[in-house]
């Protein structure tokens, strides 16, 4: 069974999609085909994203499912006549807020992924920069700036995490690969040396590594399974050895793995 889903909103959209999407994993055996409409924020907008959804609501003979982060009352008034099943996440909390608080909200645009906060937007931004510099151990100019560093076979999800956790928490995290003479000599790359509070390691399944490394070097020793199992065994000795902390990737997304690391790392931005 298949049902359009759509994240409407005034801003990016967002907060819609991740709202809309956590209450979404929760049915199993349907099909979502999923839409996102950013900055529907004039009532004229608003219209016109009425009349696509009852569009498809009429080819489809089902109801979409309309997840809205929408603020601007003139809007909402609008899409909340659309031929679906209209969800508005803010109505759903922010009145029970008002209340708690004894405050009205602003019932501004674009607060959650904005430029509200110019502070903590540049620093994400200069993590990033950072995390896209100290990639895969390719600089250790500042090393001693780093939070975080990650450090695992090739392959393992080093990279993503680390720009994860830069661009969303503002996390100056950087990540050192394993090398196949660091797991035969169970030593820490040398830069590292000294930093063992700042390490995090991650390791994998045999079975997913070797398919991951197959998508990129198919038919290689690098990507064998007995390569990717000695690499991993290796590694895992080696975290225990100097008593680094660590997680299997294999069936993590990028967002658990970041919480992992930043719950066992006790880092908080």
């Amino acid at each position: 069974m298949q049902r359009h889903v759509f994240f409407v909103s005034d801003g990016t959209g967002i907060t819609a999609e991740t709202l809309g999407n956590s209450l979404l994993t929760q049915f199993e055996g349907l099909e979502f085909r999923k839409l996102t409409l950013p900055f529907v924020a004039t009532p004229e907008k608003a219209r016109a994203t009425v009349e696509y959804i009852n569009h498809i609501a009429a080819s489809d003979g089902a109801r979409p499912l309309v997840f809205s982060t929408t603020i601007n009352e003139a809007a909402r008034t609008v899409l909340r006549d659309c031929k679906g099943l209209f969800i508005d996440l803010f109505d759903t909390y922010i009145h029970s807020l008002e209340q708690e608080l004894g405050v009205q909200s602003t019932h501004a645009q674009g607060r959650a992924h904005g430029m509200a906060d110019g502070g903590r937007y540049t620093a994400r931004i200069e993590a990033m920069n950072y995390a896209m510099e100290h990639d895969d151990g390719q600089s250790t100019r500042d090393l001693s700036k780093a939070e975080l560093i990650l450090i695992a076979p090739s392959r393992c999800g080093k990279t993503p995490t680390t720009l994860y956790l830069a661009l969303q928490h503002g996390i100056f995290a950087t990540n050192f690969p394993l090398l196949e003479e660091d797991l035969e000599q169970q030593r820490l790359p040398k830069a590292l040396q000294g930093m063992q509070d700042r390490l995090f390691g991650l390791t994998s399944d045999p079975e997913r590594l070797s398919q991951v490394r197959n998508e990129r070097r198919p038919g290689s020793r690098y990507a064998s399974l007995a390569q990717c199992a000695y690499e991993l065994r290796q590694a895992e000795q080696l975290y225990r050895r100097n008593h680094v902390p660590f997680v299997n990737s294999a069936n993590m997304s990028i967002e658990e793995i970041a919480a992992t690391v930043m719950q066992e790392k006790a880092l908080r931005h």
